[in-house]
């Protein structure tokens, strides 16, 4: 997956949390067993981010084509404790998520509250400058 049209679609579908990662795993219209990685500066350094996704693609390489969903889409998004975790647990992490996956059982859904545009009503301020100026 190079698109991020097919990232943000991914992010629709089940979602497995894991200390390493997070996985998504979204149907994709029949499109065959497709996987993606992302790692977010939040990780670290360029450095680390690459050693990070060379884990992850490594992961997939290995686990995927024996316990992936078909005609899916999977995501694996890295975690901070991603980059020192053990391999081995890794694995069975990753395992473990896709058996999850395939039985339908994913976390629930995260409660994030709605962005707000426009300024807080608690900044501080007492009104714009025309009406500051006036006083």
């Amino acid at each position: 997956m190079r698109r991020r049209a097919d990232f943000l679609s991914a992010n629709r579908g089940l979602r497995v949390a894991r200390p390493g990662f997070v996985l998504l795993a979204h149907p994709n219209d029949g499109r065959g067993m497709r996987c993606g990685i992302t790692v977010t500066k939040k990780i670290g350094n360029a450095v680390v981010r690459n050693r990070m996704k060379r884990r992850l693609r490594v992961l997939l390489r290995d686990v995927l084509p024996k316990m992936g969903l078909p005609d899916h889409d999977h995501v694996l998004i890295g975690r901070d404790r991603g980059v020192e975790r053990d391999f081995i647990a890794m694995r069975s992490e990753l395992e473990r998520a896709l058996e999850k996956a395939a039985a339908g059982k994913g976390d629930p859904p995260r409660n994030r509250s709605p962005r707000r545009k426009g300024r807080r009503k608690d900044s501080g301020r007492t009104g714009n400058r025309a009406n500051q100026e006036m006083q």
